[in-house]
């Protein structure tokens, strides 16, 4: 088998193994903190008391992580540049009471989370991952990573106009995967996580679980020059933060504090106690200033000197649907990260914003490419225009070109991932 010159695949496939390990947000957040664990970072808890020495920490709460580095000599005004990303990706979600079925069939009643490609989940292998919490509070992942259950389509004999007329789906009656054969048994589903992870059922006292595919990322083309997975909206950019913060904490001269935020919710809304558009990231900042004697017009003066770089995935050009694209922007993949532009403020990126993300990708030696989207296309978002709104601080919306956004399993060039962690890394070293 050949390989595509140029691409060197120890990031990529170290992406591919994050990918593989993190079915939900609450694993991406543990492995992110793993691999912070490792390069000296420590966990602080948001109930206790914080130092303000120098050195990593990082706080945890529910899917999300905020990590920062404070350098020896940083002040208390000293500002922050911050990698911004989210951990949750559209898919379905198991309701509270989740044991149905019909007609001799088990099944799982779910939620649709976010907006999910729901035609990508049909006939696929599906396992169930997330997270228990049992009566003492206390939580534990949940990671059933084979096939378990399935979302089977009607056959085409049964729905003759399926190909000339489009596949119609109700979100209700449609996409209920089934799970074996039999009556349906209240509890069921939860005697089997019990059983799954080593805990009696009656300690459980609620449940965050979701479906995930259980195909593994793999190398894709010819010359395996693409990388086909689940979940890279936006763990790709969670697992080039995480590996962009661990570089920048080596670097032996830091006129800032790096940041990785990577929150939840960002599919539906951000609004929550873990989402961008919630308190966590200005509580851990300002903590972080009153940690190192620092008040409000330290604190002030920090912010006003921060700056972001929102690292979501973005739309490259479709080859079959070229029509749909803005016809002077056509991202490619392998061609480098995308600066991502709105001026209706569905992303947060202006002129300013331009100049340090071409800067910090030129100091990385890494090509970049710009993003719009097409005048008669409604325009996604991202966190960046809540992390500029939230806390005043400056902000653009970059990421990397992909295809089959919000699928079940979406597709990018394979050396995009390690050119995106490159431009990062010189944008938090400053």
């Amino acid at each position: 088998m050949s390989a595509h010159p140029g691409i060197d695949r120890g990031h990529t496939d170290d992406l591919m193994a994050f990918l593989r390990a993190s079915p939900s947000p609450y694993h991406a957040v543990g492995n992110a903190a793993q691999r912070l664990e490792k390069a000296g970072f420590r966990q602080v808890e948001e109930t206790a008391a914080w130092d303000g020495a120098a050195g990593g920490r990082f706080v945890l709460r529910g899917g999300a992580i905020i990590a920062w580095y404070v350098p020896e000599g940083a002040s208390p005004s000293t500002p922050y540049r911050i990698v911004g990303a989210h951990t949750d990706s559209p898919n379905l979600r198991v309701k509270p009471i989740p044991d149905t079925g019909a007609h001799g069939w088990r099944q799982i009643a779910v939620e649709i989370y976010g907006g999910a490609l729901l035609n990508t989940w049909l006939d696929r292998d599906l396992g169930l991952s997330g997270r228990i919490t049992l009566r003492d509070g206390s939580h534990r992942l949940v990671t059933v990573d084979r096939p378990l259950l399935r979302v089977p389509q009607l056959a085409v004999h049964l729905d003759r106009a399926v190909n000339s007329e489009g596949l119609k789906l109700d979100k209700q009656r449609h996409m209920t995967p089934i799970w074996g054969l039999g009556e349906v048994e209240e509890g069921d589903l939860i005697r089997f996580v019990a059983d799954e992870t080593g805990v009696a059922a009656d300690e459980i006292g609620g449940w965050d679980l979701m479906v995930h595919s259980v195909e593994p990322p793999a190398y894709l083309g010819r010359d395996r020059e693409l990388v086909a997975g689940p979940r890279m909206d936006n763990l790709l950019s969670v697992h080039a933060g995480t590996a962009a913060l661990v570089a920048a904490a080596a670097h032996p001269d830091l006129d800032a504090i790096p940041v990785l935020a990577a929150f939840d919710h960002e599919e539906n809304g951000s609004q929550s106690d873990t989402g961008a558009d919630g308190p966590l990231l200005g509580n851990v900042l300002e903590r972080s200033v009153f940690a190192r004697g620092g008040g409000y017009e330290d604190k002030a003066r920090a912010l006003a000197g921060s700056f972001c770089l929102s690292s979501d995935t973005g739309h490259a050009i479709h080859p079959n649907y070229a029509e749909r694209h803005e016809p002077g922007h056509h991202p490619r993949p392998n061609g480098g990260p995308i600066l991502k532009v709105n001026v209706n403020q569905r992303y947060a990126t202006d002129g300013s914003g331009r100049a340090v993300f071409a800067a910090a990708c030129e100091r990385a030696g890494v090509p970049w490419q710009s993003f719009v989207s097409h005048n008669s296309m409604p325009c996604g978002t991202t966190i960046g225009p809540i992390t500029a709104a939230r806390h005043g601080i400056s902000t653009v919306d970059i990421g990397v070109a992909i295809l089959s956004m919000h699928s079940a399993r979406e597709l990018c060039g394979a050396q995009d991932p390690r050119l995106l962690a490159k431009a990062l890394t010189a944008f938090l070293e400053g």
